[in-house]
């Protein structure tokens, strides 16, 4: 997972012409933890949640939805938006510190121009 996350995070320096070695750097070795959850089918799914909405607080979330079950949503323009598992395939998800780090590395100024009348 750890070499997962370490191209993930090469991959996004490109992509937003950041030095690679500067966000390795930022994480060093990193701390890693699994947490493995499971949500068995519930008879009334309308009268519960499973988690509470919040933000993950750390750098990269990667997550594997292991069957078929929708259950994660994001939450754009003020509506919940279900994720779709795809098989083999990871959900990331940008946590807190990460974004931090790229709004110091990506950081942009925008000036306005004067308009002179005569």
């Amino acid at each position: 997972m750890k070499n997962l996350a370490v191209q993930i995070l090469d991959l996004m320096a490109k992509a937003l012409a950041v030095d690679t070695m500067e966000i390795r750097e930022l994480f060093g070795d990193g701390v890693q933890s699994m947490r493995i959850n499971y949500y068995p089918p519930c008879p009334q799914p309308d009268l519960v949640m499973g988690i509470n909405a919040h933000s993950d607080g750390s750098g990269l979330t990667i997550l594997l939805q292991a069957n078929e079950v929708e259950g994660l949503q994001i939450k754009k323009d003020e509506l919940w938006i279900p994720v779709k598992p795809l098989p083999n395939a990871f959900i990331v998800n940008v946590g807190d510190m990460l974004e931090v780090i790229i709004i110091i590395l990506v950081l942009l100024r925008l000036t306005i121009n004067q308009l002179i009348l005569l």
